[in-house]
């Protein structure tokens, strides 16, 4: 392919203005959008060198053509195993620089067109696995609060299962963004830099009290801080929250061989609303959904445990009769 001779048309900077002024000065992205953007760049131009042989120094915008993508896409879904959702996460990144390049090099718009042409690749969702409120309580009882880590993971694990929340959105908690005092409420920052209250029970907010007193007077300093203080990890969640699935196995069996993350406690909070009679609009903004639609699957899961509770009631056995019309009624009707 003849590369495009324009002064516009280097990758590198092109690539470069677009973090720098698409995204951190027009759009005022979050750290998370950034990261994932940068990550699939990143993913991307190792293909290239691995590859496709092609020189880090010697990148250019024609090397991002319909042909390269749907093979970068590919080997994303078949060398690293990527989910379709991953694979689409990362064509959505490319998407955005290759319009933002389109406006900076009009030039580029036929070749640019052909990668948008390129249709997001569609996906069956799966019904959402949730928790039964017998396994939650299994599971909030298993860490150890006679050590300094198992208090934490249990008000950690409570504040979850009570806000619905993104573990996310839980390692980013600040002692100023519980209110014990008023409301009892908790702040959470979610995507798009959307922040929602959330109401806490009185047991959530005891605990939270109680393990407040264990911690520095500093208003942002974390809520739940790790062995040194500092914010958790995702990681360091979802180890603390198998160790403590581990633990409630035991006594719980229907948690052995479960694969249980911080998103499925989510989940949990959503199905155990909806079961309670909350409305889904409710429960959007619970969750912090954007579109109420995203919370329909949850109406869509409660269905299929409904169904699946039917199949195993044997249905009543009743003995059909055949209707048979009599003479009178015939001859009526030959009569019309």
């Amino acid at each position: 392919m003849m590369k495009t001779q324009y002064l516009k048309n280097d990758f590198s900077a092109l690539l470069q203005k677009f973090f720098y002024q698409r995204l951190i000065e027009q759009r005022n992205s979050s750290k998370d959008t950034i990261a994932a953007y940068r990550d699939t760049f990143k993913l991307f131009l190792m293909y290239l060198k691995e590859k496709q042989n092609v020189s880090l120094d010697s990148v250019s915008i024609d090397d991002l053509n319909a042909a390269t993508i749907l093979a970068f896409l590919n080997y994303l879904e078949k060398d690293r195993h990527n989910s379709i959702r991953s694979r689409n996460a990362r064509f959505a990144a490319i998407r955005s620089f290759l319009k933002y390049a389109a406006l900076q090099v009009p030039t580029l718009l036929p070749m640019i067109q052909k990668v948008l042409a390129i249709p997001m690749k569609r996906f069956q969702r799966p019904l959402p696995q949730y928790l039964t409120l017998q396994e939650v309580q299994a599971i909030l009882a298993a860490p150890d609060i006679t050590t300094w880590s198992g208090k934490r993971d249990r008000v950690l694990l409570t504040t979850l299962y009570n806000t619905g929340a993104r573990v996310s959105e839980i390692i980013a908690l600040r002692l100023s963004d519980v209110d014990l005092r008023k409301a009892m409420t908790v702040q959470l920052f979610g995507k798009g830099r959307k922040h929602r209250v959330v109401p806490l029970w009185k047991s959530t907010a005891k605990q939270l009290h109680l393990w407040i007193n264990n911690l520095s007077d500093d208003p942002d300093s974390p809520l739940f801080p790790n062995a040194h203080n500092k914010f958790m990890t995702r990681s360091g969640v979802e180890s603390r929250l198998k160790k403590a699935v581990a633990i409630a196995s035991e006594n719980c069996s229907s948690l052995k061989k479960r694969r249980i993350s911080p998103h499925v406690f989510r989940h949990t909070t959503a199905m155990h609303l909806l079961q309670s009679g909350t409305d889904i609009t409710v429960i959007a903004l619970w969750l912090g959904h954007e579109n109420p639609v995203t919370t329909h699957t949850y109406v869509e899961a409660d269905l299929k445990m409904k169904e699946n509770a039917l199949k195993k009631i044997q249905e009543p056995v009743q003995r059909q009769v055949r209707y048979k019309a009599s003479k009178k009624i015939l001859q009526f009707l030959q009569g019309l």
